[in-house]
């Protein structure tokens, strides 16, 4: 089914590096407004770095596939936590994830999409062959 996420999370501090091993993830391609950050958040958290450090300890390459168009703005956001991001990805059209698979060398079977929404990018994993991984949008802790 299309729009069936592959997996549910609370949210992606759940998806740790034991599960992603498990499943046989090498890369995963992560959703970046509302999936790993606020959309008004301009750093990364530290939560965010920590995962990212847990992850690619465990040998998880990590890329950010995202519809955000603000590409100097997306840079500036990934350099501090050295992940390469894709910017104005058009999801949930498949192109860049099946890039993205190709740029480092991984299958469909070794890739899952991580994301918050089922209309983008849930429907681009099924798109792309790839597995689809929902995390809750983020909110604000007030």
């Amino acid at each position: 089914m299309l729009l069936h996420a592959d997996k549910k999370f609370e949210k992606f501090e759940d998806v740790t590096p034991k599960i992603l091993k498990d499943a046989n993830v090498k890369l995963l391609l992560c959703d970046l407004d509302n999936t790993l950050r606020l959309h008004s958040e301009k750093e990364p958290a530290d939560e965010l770095a920590k995962w990212i450090s847990d992850c690619k300890k465990a040998g998880i390459m990590i890329v950010i596939i995202s519809n955000n168009g603000r590409k100097k703005m997306m840079q500036r956001f990934c350099e501090p936590i050295d992940v390469p991001c894709v910017w104005w990805a058009k999801k949930p059209l498949s192109s860049k994830l099946t890039a993205a698979m190709d740029k480092y060398h991984f299958r469909p079977e070794q890739t899952v999409m991580l994301g918050d929404k089922w209309h983008t990018d849930v429907l681009a994993a099924k798109f792309a062959g790839v597995r689809a991984w929902k995390v809750e949008p983020r909110k604000a802790v007030i």
